[in-house]
């Protein structure tokens, strides 16, 4: 077991709460640079940071190039690539502070550099299957309602396929979030884990009567039946306990949110494989959401309000993460011209 260094472990928290207060950064963008210093850390045997060396770097490189995941394949070149700019911005704000200026250099950090072609290989577009809008809606139909958490599973995915949210916003939200008149869920930042913190006002897309229908007989069914406030989850949560006979069993819901955005993940995947379909995860939706959209808002105007409407501050945004035309419709539209 490698020597815990003091001044490295003093170091990190000051860094960590530079990155959380004066670069803004979330509790999880910090998590990944602390672990990526604990593979450093791991690599240079604990050395301390005021002993760097381009060595160092050099050796980090091809440690990250050797590692394994959980699964056992090469670390890809994304992770990599994202790993020693971490580690390379830490050096850089490390090179600025007392003690260490004459000791650390800028240009020794730039010894974290990935060669060029790695760099072009981590960020290259890969198109991720999604599903279309007609396969959404047979995975959608295809779900059981009969009991309360059947009828929470299958207006979840309701609320995926015509809203868009994010898994970790969807979570998150209160039933005093929900306008069934205007159509709207009210993402406020103040209580919902959006992206980035923002704030979003989201009008629910006309996709399909039956799944808005099934949605809004959810929130009434919290409201009338079960007696839900507007500071109750809109998704709560299973609970936990035994049934008759003493074995495990989820039956019920309860007033709390999810603690993770793990379970959202689970009943979209499971959705459509009980529907006879590849699994796909609920950030998918947007994707499909995308796709259905694009040929529905096609004048300036209406397109920034699709883009607006999924929570991007610019369209550049939709169309540079969702708006790339697949290689088979590339591949149509060149030959039908």
């Amino acid at each position: 077991m490698r020597k815990r260094c003091d001044e490295n472990e003093r170091l990190k928290r000051q860094y960590f709460e530079w990155l959380t207060d004066a670069e803004g950064l979330s509790e999880q963008s910090v998590d990944k640079v602390a672990a990526a210093l604990t593979r450093f850390e791991h690599s240079t045997g604990g050395k301390p940071f005021r002993a760097f060396h381009i060595d160092q770097a050099k050796t980090f490189k091809q440690t990250l190039a050797k590692a394994k995941t959980a699964t056992g394949r090469p670390l890809s070149k994304a992770t990599i690539s994202a790993s020693v700019r971490a580690i390379k911005a830490f050096f850089k704000w490390l090179s600025q502070k007392p003690g260490f200026k004459s000791r650390i250099s800028l240009a020794d950090c730039e010894y974290f550099n990935l060669s060029a072609k790695d760099e072009a290989i981590a960020h290259a577009h890969r198109d991720t299957p999604f599903p279309s809008m007609t396969q959404a809606l047979h995975a959608f139909r295809s779900m059981p309602e009969a009991t309360d958490i059947e009828r929470r599973n299958k207006a979840l995915v309701a609320f995926l396929i015509f809203t868009g949210v994010r898994v970790s916003a969807a979570a998150s939200l209160k039933l005093g979030h929900i306008d069934l008149v205007e159509g709207q869920v009210f993402q406020d930042a103040r209580e919902v884990k959006t992206k980035a913190s923002k704030t979003i006002y989201t009008t629910f897309f006309p996709v399909a009567d039956d799944v808005r229908a099934c949605f809004d007989g959810w929130v009434r069914h919290l409201r009338e039946t079960l007696l839900f406030g507007p500071a109750d989850p809109l998704f709560p949560r299973s609970k936990t306990g035994f049934g008759p006979e003493g074995k495990f069993a989820r039956a019920q819901i309860e007033r709390e949110h999810w603690s993770t955005a793990t379970p959202i993940r689970q009943i979209a995947g499971d959705a459509f494989v009980a529907a006879g379909l590849p699994r796909f995860g609920p950030h998918a939706f947007r994707k499909t959401l995308e796709q259905w959209g694009s040929t529905r808002y096609v004048t300036p105007e209406a397109f920034k309000a699709f883009s607006q409407n999924l929570g991007h501050e610019s369209v550049l945004t939709t169309f540079t993460s969702y708006g790339r035309v697949s290689r088979t419709r590339q591949a149509d539209i060149i030959k039908g011209v």
